[in-house]
């Protein structure tokens, strides 16, 4: 009763009641639009700018770097300039720009054009990351984890949606549509998710403020091997989430690739919120570990055997893991209590995309095997960092009653509160 309590006068002080639901569904568009579509619509459609657009391998990887630098100035931004993740305004111009961005691109054959369109993206979809995902764990702190993992979902859709929009063009249509198309599906999810409200104050973030709580331990040493293993995931994962379809599609039927990418949207939708439930019985260091592994295999399939059935079980496994991975991994920071836990691994992931094209770039003269064997191998040093992250981890860094709700606090009415999580 006192947390059902909590929970109406929480409501009643942030304004009129809304379903925790309709929070979710605008959050997940808003990801949709500047992650799903945004950012990862240029997997499916760079074969197509290959073979239409006359883009070099070369080029598509430099395009891509432009796409992540500029998601870590979109990101540093958010670091450096707290107030614009609490702004409505910056959200829906950041919406608006990517949307332009997408309709730009079929407008020039120019590559340093293209360049400056993807960097404009990249640092708008982070923007907008930052907002939805501030806004979420903000919003829906004292409701089930897989609230917020539903949320995260909506990367995913606009995966999938994109992917299945470029499958379908790309038999009755050219490349250019293809970026057309992807515009409009990003305007939809911006009109879905205009209205979001973005993070409250800063107080709002503060965690329980009652109840005991035992000294924490010194972090320092477990940061840095979550660092390292989320830095190394950036820098494997990306290689995959660009070149995946292109790879495919050297050794598959032309559907295969979009196809494959579509069947990546569609395991990524639910996969945040299945993780969260995982969290339940197992522990997050053993969670991240497992799904690195899970994601280097995936990575390798398409190099190792080929085929039509080895990419669909790649696709699989990859759209599983990718979101998974940062679910916990920021979770893992966050309940670490170490200072700017978040933006510090945001940081260090988004370097690792940059490194990711840059360091395959060498290997693409032979086709994109070879990149993806490297990004199977680096996923798995992640691994191995998220293995030493197992030794001695501070599971109980706090002692929380079960009557006041944390951040990712299970319902006290269906199951005890565990300490473990922040």
């Amino acid at each position: 009763m006192r947390l059902r309590t909590r929970r109406r006068s929480s409501a009643r002080s942030s304004g009129p009641f809304r379903s925790p639901w309709t929070h979710v569904a605008q959050a997940a568009a808003a990801l949709a639009a500047g992650m799903g579509v945004g950012r990862f619509v240029y997997t499916p459609i760079l074969p197509l700018m290959h073979t239409q657009a006359g883009l070099s391998s070369a080029a598509g990887a430099n395009l891509a770097t432009a796409n992540y630098i500029g998601y870590l100035v979109g990101a540093l931004m958010g670091i450096a300039m707290p107030a614009l993740v609490r702004s409505p305004a910056v959200l829906r111009g950041s919406l608006i720009v990517l949307t332009g961005s997408l309709v730009a691109m079929p407008a020039t054959h120019s590559t340093t054009v293209w360049i400056v369109l993807r960097l404009l993206a990249g640092l708008t979809s982070a923007l907008i990351f930052v907002v939805a995902v501030s806004s979420v764990l903000s919003h829906l702190r004292d409701h089930p984890a897989h609230l917020p993992g539903w949320a995260f979902g909506g990367v995913g859709a606009g995966i999938a949606l994109s992917g299945l929009l470029v499958l379908v063009l790309r038999s009755v249509a050219d490349w250019r549509a293809a970026w057309w198309a992807s515009a409009g599906l990003a305007a939809v999810f911006a009109a879905v998710s205009w209205n979001l409200r973005p993070e409250g104050t800063p107080a709002s973030d503060a965690g329980p403020t009652t109840g005991p709580a035992r000294p924490s331990p010194r972090p320092h040493r477990w940061f840095t091997a979550l660092f390292a293993a989320y830095t190394l995931e950036g820098i494997g994962y990306i290689v995959a989430g660009t070149f995946l379809v292109a790879a495919i599609e050297q050794s598959s039927p032309g559907w295969a690739g979009s196809g494959a990418w579509v069947l990546v949207g569609l395991a990524a939708v639910p996969s945040s919120a299945l993780w969260a439930r995982l969290g339940r019985r197992w522990s997050r260091p053993d969670l991240l570990c497992a799904a690195l592994v899970i994601q280097a295999v995936g990575i390798a399939l398409p190099a190792l055997i080929g085929g039509v059935t080895a990419a669909l079980i790649s696709a699989l496994l990859f759209g599983a893991t990718f979101l998974g991975v940062s679910t916990i991994a920021l979770a893992a920071g966050t309940h670490l209590q170490f200072p700017r836990s978040v933006a510090l691994l945001t940081a260090g992931y988004s370097v690792g995309q940059i490194l990711g094209p840059l360091v395959v770039t060498p290997l693409l003269h032979h086709g994109y095997h070879q990149a993806l064997i490297l990004a199977a191998l680096v996923v798995l040093a992640g691994a191995g960092a998220a293995a030493v992250l197992r030794i001695g981890f501070p599971h109980h860094m706090a002692v929380v009653r079960s009557t006041v709700p944390g951040r990712w606090s299970a319902p006290a009415e269906t199951t005890p509160v565990r300490t473990d999580r922040p």
